[in-house]
């Protein structure tokens, strides 16, 4: 299995004194047919900051959740939440009311759902405020997910590894960039990037690819044919 590097991701300021530090850790993984979506949410108070002799970080909020998101369709089939660390005896009773996630679709409307369901007193603040930001991530896997299949399946039928998936027909082509529209100022249903895929236009490949593709001595165009769509 793979690991990512955990290293901060903020700039350190040493001049600056720490009152606070809030993570968040999201993952996505391949569950079959699925995805499970996992998440985090962590506060701690830095080491010292209420008792001198306290040489350790001082966790107040430490909140996990597990999404299993059936795919291509995007609806939530399990939600699992649990409090690790928690403020109050009567916190954790609110755990169940989690279960309310299954059947919601993550793609469109989501984020609205989720303040009905969860919002201030019918939830807990920070398990809420971490759903919010796990819900883009299943998004964000669908072609690693179409990826992760077409390899699969090349190393099952030739043992030669392949990451070209199959071509989208066009209602897919459409289905997978519909999924994006207004949820940000770049994919503004009204805006010029939105109208020139309509319009059939080929764009380049996203800023990361093409840079990744030229360090490996790859050209860019290939990132066309990976992804199919």
């Amino acid at each position: 299995m793979s690991t990512f590097d955990t290293h901060d991701i903020l700039p350190p300021d040493p001049d600056l004194e720490v009152l606070h530090d809030r993570e968040y850790r999201v993952r996505a993984f391949r569950k079959d047919p699925n995805l499970l979506i996992r998440g985090a949410v962590r506060d701690q108070k830095p080491p010292r900051l209420y008792l001198e002799d306290d040489n350790d970080p001082l966790t107040i909020h430490h909140m996990q959740l597990d999404l299993e998101v059936a795919f291509p369709s995007l609806e939530i089939v399990g939600a699992t939440v649990h409090f690790e660390t928690h403020p109050n005896d009567v916190c954790p009773r609110i755990v169940d009311h989690y279960g309310k996630l299954i059947g919601l679709s993550i793609a469109r409307g989501f984020t609205h759902r989720v303040r009905e369901l969860f919002g201030g007193p019918r939830g807990c603040t920070h398990t809420t405020a971490l759903l919010q930001a796990m819900a883009p991530v299943a998004v964000q896997c669908f072609w690693s997910m179409r990826a992760s299949q077409s390899r699969q399946e090349s190393e099952h039928n030739s043992g030669n590894v392949s990451f070209v998936p199959r071509e989208l027909t066009e209602e897919e082509k459409r289905a997978q960039w519909a999924m994006n529209l207004n949820t940000c100022h770049v994919w503004d249903e009204e805006g010029e990037f939105v109208e020139r895929i309509k319009n059939g236009e080929q764009l380049a490949p996203p800023l990361f690819a093409r840079q990744r593709l030229i360090d490996l001595g790859h050209d860019p165009e290939e990132w066309r044919t990976r992804m199919r769509g």
